[in-house]
């Protein structure tokens, strides 16, 4: 009974917390505090609205003294490429807003349009967003406008007086309102436009095609690459990184996933076998009117790989296989 709350336990966890990794143990910190203590539950309220409550408290004690989660656009202002001689050493992870699989965050459902919320709602742009909100005030946002509770079932479960959760909601909103937050289309299969958009895109990169590559991008696109803090604006500098530096990716192939409700790939470079290619990055695209505007490549591979699914190497003949 509890395990039929996993995943949307999941997802509102991923919000909170802004990491995977995080939201996955909060999400079994919740379900075993509910074991624990189902017997005194005894029915008082609804078993979801319960769980809820357990795992917002979960959240918000890890909260309490971990540092904002951010994107590398957060920190720094936009490097230039000629001037960066080698790879800048690697923070921590608990500095970034990461990625997480669609599998593990989207509801069960075949409806588009809740499908399409869903996306909306874990995208990169706005799960970093959250993350300026004090801990209580992204509770309240993510309980009202994401997940449509009332002012009073959010008041509950938060021990807090609607009027209280009236203001924290304003509140909420006006300091989102001042974060720049980029809008990307989420991820349509069955958008005939953002499916040939994507597969140029393949195509580009795994020829390693720089020209058709810029034709696909906005001019004020970025490149990230956490855990590096080092990232670019506009297609002259992403072209100039990835033909200095990061040559490395040339001849590369791609394997599609889906996070955050956006498209993406593994990302396998080529080794000194010409038949094996082993993982570089996680890469998650935003997309807005039909070109893209973000590249983020994540690099924990080691983690990142099995929580998406992806094999540990590609060998030519054996693409879908585990081949260790």
């Amino acid at each position: 009974m509890l395990e039929a709350h996993r995943r949307e336990l999941t997802a509102y966890c991923y919000r909170m917390l802004g990491s995977a990794f995080e939201a996955e143990d909060a999400v079994q910190e919740t379900l075993i505090r509910a074991w624990k203590g189902y017997e005194q539950f005894e029915g008082r309220s609804a078993v979801r609205s319960w769980l809820y409550r357990i795992a917002t408290n979960v959240c918000l004690d890890m909260l309490g003294s971990a540092q904002r989660r951010a994107r590398p656009m957060d920190l720094a202002s936009a490097g230039a490429p000629e001037r960066v001689t080698s790879a800048p050493v690697p923070l921590a992870e608990s500095v970034w807003v990461g990625p997480a699989p669609d599998d593990r965050l989207l509801p069960d459902t075949a409806d588009p349009a809740d499908l399409t919320v869903a996306r909306e709602s874990v995208r990169l742009a706005f799960v970093a967003a959250l993350q300026h909100l004090a801990p209580k005030q992204r509770a309240v946002l993510i309980l009202r406008e994401v997940l449509a509770w009332s002012a009073a079932e959010t008041a509950e479960l938060l021990g807090l007086t609607v009027a209280s959760v009236n203001s924290a909601l304003q509140r909420a909103r006006a300091s989102l309102s001042a974060v720049s937050a980029t809008d990307a289309d989420v991820l349509a299969p069955t958008d005939a436009d953002q499916a040939a958009l994507l597969a140029r895109y393949v195509e580009a990169f795994e020829r390693y095609d720089l020209q058709a590559l810029a034709t696909l991008l906005h001019e004020d696109a970025t490149l990230s690459m956490p855990p590096l803090d080092l990232w670019f604006r506009g297609i002259d500098d992403i072209s100039t990184w990835m033909l200095g530096i990061g040559i490395g990716c040339k001849g590369s192939r791609l394997v599609p996933v889906a996070a955050n409700g956006l498209p993406a790939f593994g990302q396998y470079r080529p080794t000194d076998d010409p038949d094996r290619h082993e993982p570089w990055a996680l890469i998650v695209l935003e997309i807005s009117a039909g070109r893209i505007a973000g590249v983020n490549n994540f690099l924990d591979t080691e983690r990142l790989f099995p929580l998406f699914g992806l094999p540990p190497a590609l060998v030519r003949g054996k693409e879908a296989e585990l081949v260790g």
